[in-house]
């Protein structure tokens, strides 16, 4: 069962803990939807979205587990993204960690990820 990702600012993710929910980032909440990347999409996505920053965590979670609430669409160049059409229970998460960055300030990704 394929993971997928979500880039989050670690204080809101630890807010959707406490909460129980994790109803999105301001970008999400805007869209209607949780953006979520695959693997193989998860560099970009980080480049793109989430430069410079600190305090990020990684996500990870079993796509299986999102139900008919989670849809693969179009997107960035046609690529299929994964968008949840709905609250995420933290309890679906598989794994959390957190993101450094290098010197130029780029998010390091795991090396085992896609």
């Amino acid at each position: 069962m394929p993971l997928i990702y979500k880039i989050c600012p670690e204080t809101l993710w630890r807010d959707a803990e406490a909460a129980g929910r994790f109803s999105g980032a301001a970008i999400d909440l805007t869209d209607g939807y949780i953006h979520f990347s695959t693997g193989a999409q998860l560099r970009e996505t980080a480049a793109k979205h989430f430069a410079g920053q600190q305090g990020l965590l990684l996500i990870a979670v079993d796509d299986a587990t999102l139900g008919e609430a989670l849809r693969y669409e179009p997107s960035r160049g046609g690529a299929l993204f994964p968008h949840l059409y709905g609250a995420l229970d933290p309890k679906a998460v598989r794994w959390i960690a957190a993101l450094a960055q290098d010197r130029d300030g780029r998010q390091i990704i795991p090396e085992d990820i896609a």
